[in-house]
């Protein structure tokens, strides 16, 4: 609904989605997304098309109703709509492949696993939330995405050897993406600023920066500018620890290989 009235206030102005995306300063497929109900409105895009459209403050108005889709974790929505707006993501994972980088077969097998079981609905909700979120790597071009990844990830096989088969050529393709780093945290290594868990960190056009730690049945949303000191601290060592990205892509290959 809310992208209905955006595209009623839009057309009312005769602005085509190509002036309006240049006028909001957003891609065109991002308002074609959210115009069509795909997408969740970042609240920039709400402010300034507010004003552009003169809506008659209906748009900030309807913006407050907007509830997100089946298949985002309640916990994970302050997230979510912060990192649809980063100009810089920074994501480390020990215990599985991080949403935005899964084949829909591994994010899949991830879903038909969980405990309690999820319906075929609550399965596909999920995928399609996660598809959602997965186009930020093309959407964003202007953000820096860096993922560092254990290498057990990918020895443990998730799924099967053609799903871990597909899984890897999708990262090595997503890796030559220029605004994709991947990094590998190899198996082997002394020295770990990691153990304490995985983490994300994100900074918005402010230049804030926030972070987001998620455990078995929740997630910790941090903001506390001396916690995320700490995190960041251990990010940036980790990424010394881990192998380069040249060596990184040299590893996915060759465990591509012996599959």
């Amino acid at each position: 609904m809310f992208g209905e009235v955006v595209k009623g206030f839009r057309k009312r102005a005769g602005l085509t989605q190509e002036e309006f995306a240049v006028r909001v300063r957003y891609s065109v497929p991002t308002v074609a997304s959210i115009e069509q109900g795909r997408r969740f409105p970042p609240a920039a895009f709400v402010d300034r098309a507010e004003e552009i459209l003169d809506a008659f403050g209906i748009l900030r108005a309807a913006a407050r109703r907007l509830s997100r889709q089946p298949g985002l974790a309640s916990w994970f929505r302050q997230w979510a709509r912060l990192e649809a707006e980063a100009i810089s993501l920074h994501t480390y994972e020990c215990r599985l492949i991080p949403g935005l980088l899964q084949t829909e077969a591994y994010a899949r097998t991830l879903f038909v696993e969980q405990l309690p079981p999820l319906d075929d609905d609550q399965i596909e909700d999920q995928w399609v939330a996660r598809a959602e979120r997965q186009r930020l790597l093309w959407e964003l071009p202007n953000t820096a995405f860096n993922f560092i990844l254990e290498e057990h990830l990918f020895l443990r096989r998730t799924g099967g050897v053609e799903v871990t088969r597909g899984l890897i050529d999708h990262v090595l393709e997503l890796a030559e993406l220029r605004n994709v780093e991947v990094q590998v945290m190899p198996v082997a290594q002394e020295a770990h600023a990691g153990l304490d868990g995985p983490m994300q960190l994100l900074e918005t056009p402010e230049n804030r920066w926030f972070a987001y730690n998620e455990g078995q049945r929740g997630g910790l949303f941090v903001s506390d500018p001396k916690e995320i000191s700490v995190l960041q601290m251990r990010y940036a060592r980790m990424r010394s620890q881990a192998l380069t990205l040249e060596d990184s892509v040299s590893l996915l290959q060759r465990m591509r290989g012996e599959l």
